[in-house]
Formats: C-alpha cells, sequence, structure tokens
C-alpha cells in the first residue's frame, strides 16, 4: 500500500463516527443525562451535560463512576483539555476512598503546562505506579480520543491513535509502591472521572466488556499455582510451631514430617479441584518457605466455620463465620487485628482473598474489598520478636469441614 493510500485508510478510520465502535460496545454516555453513572464526593455543580458533552465544571468536581463494575475491559473516550487542566480515569476502583491508591488512575493532565512533570504523573500514566511515553498530547482546547485496555494485569493505553503505553502491573515491585497502592491489585471495580478542580469536557465514552470466566488452578501470568487442583504435590502435614521445629534435630524432625504426612493424607482430599478437610486432622503446609509475595487463595466454610491462612508460618489471617468478617490478623496484640469491613460471601460459597505480604506489613483484600491495609502483623510465637523473613504458608484447621482452591503466588524481591 503507499503512502498516499494507508494517509486515506488512516483519516477515514479517523473519521468513522465514534458510535459506529463495531459489534459488543456499550455506549456509556447518552448525551443527555447522567444514567448510570454515580457522582461520590461532588462539590459545587458536580458534573453536567452541556450540548452533548459531559462536563466537569472548574467550579464543580468530584468523582463521577459508573454504576456497573468492570474487570477485563476496553474503554474509549474523548477529553477536552482546558490551559493546565487536571482528571483522571479512575479504573478498577471502589466507590470509596482515594481512587489513584484503592484503584487505579488513568492521568490526565495538559502535559504541555507542565513540560517537566514525572512520567508516572503525564497525561496517560498509571498515576504514580507505571510511566508513560510523553509528546501525544494534544493542545489544550483540542480533543483528545483515549484508550484503555485492562486484561488481567496486562495494561495498554493509547493516546491520539498511538501506544504510549503497555506494561505489566506485576512489573512494579517496588515495596513502597505496592504499599502505597493496594487498588492496583483489585480484579475489578468501576470506571470514572476523577475531578481535580479544573474544568474538562468528555464525550464518545464506550467500552467493551472483555471479562471471561475463570478456570480453576490456572494460575494468572506472574503466579505460581501452589496447588494443582488434582492432588496433594507440593503440600505437606504440620509439624509443630516454628521455634519447635527449628530445635528438633534433623532426626526428629523428619520422624515428625512423615507422621504429620500420614495424618495429612487421611483427612485432606482433594474433590473437584479443590482441597478439602475433613476437620479431623491438622493443618495443611507448603513445602517451600516464603519471603516477600503475593498471594491469591479461594475459600469456602460451612456455618460455624473457622480456618485462617498462616503466613511465614505465623497465625494468622482469619477465616470464620462471624459478625466480625474475615481477612482480619486475628492474633495481632499492638496492632489492629479486625477487618476494616465484614466482606464475606454467605457460609457455603466461595471466597477469594489477595494477600500482599512485604517486610512484616500484611494487605488483605477479601472478595475485592479492601479489609487490612498495610498493618504489621506480629509474632505469635515470640511476642518479642518481629514476624520470621521466611517461613511456610498453612491453611489451618480449626475441626470444621474446609474447602480451597486456585492458590496462586508470586515471589516478591
Amino acid at each position: 500500500m503507499n503512502r498516499r493510500w494507508l494517509f486515506l485508510v488512516l483519516l477515514l478510520v479517523w473519521a468513522i463516527p465514534a458510535g459506529a465502535q463495531g459489534p459488543g460496545w456499550v455506549r456509556l454516555f447518552d448525551g443527555k443525562t447522567l444514567n448510570g453513572w454515580t457522582l461520590v464526593g461532588g462539590h459545587g455543580p458536580g458534573y453536567a451535560v452541556e450540548n452533548g458533552v459531559l462536563v466537569c465544571p472548574a467550579e464543580g468536581g468530584g468523582n463521577l463512576f459508573t454504576e456497573k463494575e468492570y474487570s477485563d475491559f476496553v474503554f474509549r473516550y474523548e477529553f477536552k483539555l482546558m490551559s493546565g487542566g487536571n482528571n483522571g480515569v479512575g479504573i478498577r476502583a471502589p466507590l470509596q476512598g482515594d481512587a489513584a491508591y484503592v484503584g487505579m488512575e488513568v492521568q490526565i493532565l495538559d502535559d504541555n503546562a507542565y513540560p517537566d512533570s514525572d512520567p508516572k504523573h503525564s497525561c496517560s500514566a498509571i498515576y504514580d505506579v507505571l510511566p508513560v511515553k510523553r509528546g501525544a498530547i494534544r493542545k489544550a482546547g483540542e480533543w483528545n480520543r483515549g484508550e484503555i485496555k485492562a486484561v488481567g494485569r496486562r495494561v495498554t493505553i493509547k493516546l491520539n491513535g498511538k501506544t504510549v503505553l503497555d506494561a505489566n502491573l506485576n512489573s512494579a515491585t517496588d515495596p513502597a509502591t505496592l504499599l502505597r497502592h493496594p487498588g492496583m491489585r483489585r480484579a475489578k471495580g468501576h470506571i470514572g472521572f476523577l475531578g481535580h478542580g479544573s474544568r474538562l469536557e468528555f464525550r464518545n465514552l464506550y467500552i467493551r466488556d472483555l471479562s471471561r470466566p475463570e478456570k480453576d488452578n490456572r494460575p494468572p501470568a506472574g503466579f505460581t499455582a501452589l496447588f494443582n487442583g488434582k492432588d496433594l504435590t507440593g503440600w505437606k502435614g504440620l509439624v509443630a510451631s516454628p521455634p519447635e521445629r527449628a530445635g528438633m534435630s534433623r532426626e526428629a524432625l523428619a520422624a515428625a514430617q512423615r507422621k504429620a504426612d500420614e495424618s495429612m493424607r487421611a483427612h485432606w482430599q482433594v474433590r473437584d479441584g479443590a482441597f478439602v478437610f475433613d476437620g479431623k486432622g491438622g493443618s495443611l503446609c507448603a513445602l517451600k518457605d516464603y519471603g516477600n509475595f503475593e498471594m491469591t487463595v479461594d475459600w469456602k466454610i460451612l456455618p460455624g466455620g473457622d480456618s485462617g491462612i498462616y503466613l511465614r508460618g505465623t497465625p494468622q489471617v482469619q477465616i470464620w463465620d462471624n459478625p466480625v468478617g474475615s481477612g482480619g490478623l486475628y492474633n495481632n496484640q499492638k496492632n489492629p487485628s479486625q477487618p476494616l469491613v465484614k466482606a464475606d460471601s454467605p457460609p457455603g460459597q466461595w471466597n477469594r482473598f489477595n494477600i500482599l505480604m512485604i517486610g512484616d506489613k500484611v494487605t488483605v483484600y477479601l472478595n475485592d474489598q479492601l479489609v487490612v491495609n498495610d498493618t504489621t502483623m506480629e509474632n505469635y510465637w515470640e511476642r518479642d520478636k518481629s514476624i520470621y523473613p521466611t517461613g511456610q504458608i498453612e491453611l489451618q484447621n480449626h475441626g470444621n469441614t474446609l474447602y480451597f482452591k486456585n492458590i496462586y503466588l508470586r515471589e516478591l524481591p
């Protein structure tokens, strides 16, 4: 194809009406009302519709979110900045809290007014997390076209037809960033505009839902499955506590492990792709010790059920049928022990933990709700010491029927 024809094709593509997005696309803004949207923390006039355009006035703003939540998607939008304008697109965000931290914010900024801004804070960057290639933004007062594609941890962002960011969120491994931005690990949430006190205009807002049903025990990219969904490979029975194990001779430890493994095989089974515990034996332990990591695990209990996840051999991220809710660091005494909110599904239904452990700090999501945020986990076994730098992961037994599956982990530096 010669240059003239290529230019004509590109011109035609650009000229296609934004409403003609193709199969699978849903219009998020009808050009007349804010139906399908909800305003959180609004001030002044909030957001308004003017001549078919969604407007965040300079004297208004707040967070305007879709009523619906999305996990994997492509979101297309057009925006017009005034000189020095600042806003953002929240993705996978909850309705409450600062979306840049409890969710993710794709920055909208007049880079021309801030030529020396940090690439992590520039237009189309994932704010404060991943940098962007600068130079695609147009002059203030002109319309820009943005596109955000999020599939799992992969995020690709285009600005005016140029790919300015294409990265895996797992590439952000700086401990401070991970602890400061727990929302980057959320699997789903709302999409919204995050007003920052300057006038912005939006139009032609469309989304295509790319979410697909998960397949059990198949880890996402960057994670390792600790459970294969078929048998007890990679797991062992529990032998005493970390201090007691450290005091055993090699021979005594090996003998105790053989006995614990025999008990494990009698009471832990695999059924329909899940670990099932009959309530009569001991806890189940991963073979390997871990230091810093991110872990996802699905669990289910019956009415009155009680269990937990030991981190580095230390109890525990709590699981139970209790009005307080699960996910708290149950054995903490000096630091918070209870969850921030109750996010449990009813007994008999599956729940999902996402657990981040860096140093002695733990952050826990339960069913995509933040229940523990950057909290010190105390050493239950030796209160005068910090939690051990490494240790095994344990699925705790409390004498009732338990179910676990989809146990994924990625080690962090």
